[in-house]
Parts: structure tokens; C-alpha cells; sequence
């Protein structure tokens, strides 16, 4: 985990930090060739500069977004905003289906829409893959 990313979450609370402790752990299981960094204030994985997975602690919850899980078709995960991003909350470890984040962050390696370039496309996104 890069020490920014460790930090963040050392900041958090007790329940929040094992919620993003474990995320960040399988993030790092299943995706261990991405780029770690924090990104607009809380932590995103890159595969070759694209932003695929990222968490962050909203007011009641933690929040984790795939920049194209809407692409994902897999339950579990809800739309997010106008371009191919979803999300899951968590309050609690527990409630966090390790299989089911295996499948999505396979196919947020397999699944991706080209964010990377989306300023100089002027706002128009692009499937990669």
C-alpha cells in the first residue's frame, strides 16, 4: 500500500479504517500491477494512467467507485453521476462480499472507459476496453 494511502486510512476512525484496510488489501490482491496514489484527496488505483478504483469516507459510510462499473452489469454496485461510474457503501467490514470485489476489480482490469483523455476529448469518454 503506498504511504499516503496507509495514512489516509490511519486517520480514519476504527470501523472506517478496517473497511478501507480491507478494500485497500484486495485492491492490492487482485489488481497488484496498478498505481497507487492519492488522487482529489483520497485513494485511487491507475492501470496506465487510467483511474479504475478508488474508496473514499463520505459523512455515514465509505464509499467505493469503479470509474466504469456501470459497464460492470453486476449487482452490488449502483450508478454513480452522468459518465460509466458506480459504487458500493460500507459501514462495516462485514458487509463487504470479498467474491463479489474480486469479480468487480477483475473487471475493472477487463472493463474500461478511457478517463485518462476525457479533458482533452472535451468531455466525450471512450471505451478502452
Amino acid at each position: 500500500m503506498h504511504t499516503d494511502t496507509a495514512s489516509y486510512n490511519a486517520a480514519l476512525e476504527p470501523g472506517d479504517r478496517e473497511v478501507c484496510d480491507l478494500l485497500a488489501q484486495d485492491i492490492r490482491r487482485h489488481l497488484p500491477e496498478a498505481e497507487n496514489k492519492i488522487w482529489h484527496g483520497h485513494p485511487v488505483w491507475f492501470l496506465d494512467g487510467n483511474p479504475v478504483v478508488g474508496y473514499s469516507k463520505l459523512k455515514h459510510c465509505v464509499r467505493l467507485l469503479f470509474w466504469s462499473g456501470q459497464s460492470f452489469e453486476e449487482d452490488g454496485l449502483a450508478k454513480e453521476g452522468s459518465f460509466q461510474a458506480a459504487e458500493a457503501r460500507f459501514t462495516a467490514a462485514d458487509q463487504i462480499d470479498t467474491a463479489a470485489l474480486a469479480r468487480w476489480l477483475a473487471k475493472a482490469r477487463d472493463i474500461q472507459w478511457d478517463y485518462k483523455n476525457l479533458v482533452r476529448r472535451k468531455g466525450r469518454l471512450e471505451r478502452l476496453k
